[in-house]
């Protein structure tokens, strides 16, 4: 018996429901929508796409962009590809880390994650960057504070 997935999921079910070959829509439409994939409706989505929980979990686990939890108010992506690392990335790995205290990859640190990413299509511009999914080129640790500190005010909620 799958539980009753709550309501504002039932939509996007039905939107796909049948259709395994629409795992990855779904999961997307989830991810824009709430900012992760809630492992709470992993049974209603495997019921919805005729798929094993085991299916769902792989697909969501797999793919580095799926979050299993709400993502923190801030999150920073430092591209770590090799363009952005000849051009001071790494260095500006450390600078994110220490003027926002959170370890890249690692916890959040007052509601602010720093996160890799593997190229951002800036590299003719590195190194680059996206603050709460706002792209920016050519960041020094300067820029970097400049930018951060543009983020409205971090406040309760999602702001992807």
């Amino acid at each position: 018996m799958v539980p009753t997935p709550h309501a504002a999921l039932v939509p996007l079910l039905a939107r796909h429901a049948g259709h395994a070959h629409e795992l990855l829509p779904l999961l997307h439409a989830l991810q824009d929508r709430d900012g992760y994939v809630d492992p709470a409706h992993v049974p209603a989505i495997a019921d919805a796409l005729n798929l094993s929980r085991a299916e769902v979990h792989g697909v969501i686990t797999f793919y580095h962009h799926f979050r299993s939890a709400p993502p923190p108010r801030t999150v920073v992506q430092i591209c770590r590809a090799e363009a952005c690392r000849s051009r001071g990335g790494e260095a500006l790995v450390a600078h994110a880390e220490a003027c926002t205290g959170a370890r890249i990859d690692g916890e959040p640190c007052h509601g602010i994650g720093v996160e890799s990413v593997y190229c951002l299509g800036q590299c003719a511009l590195s190194p680059a960057v996206t603050i709460n999914g706002d792209l920016h080129a050519r960041v020094s640790p300067a820029r970097f504070d400049a930018l951060l500190a543009l983020v409205p005010e971090r406040k309760e909620g999602r702001h992807v």
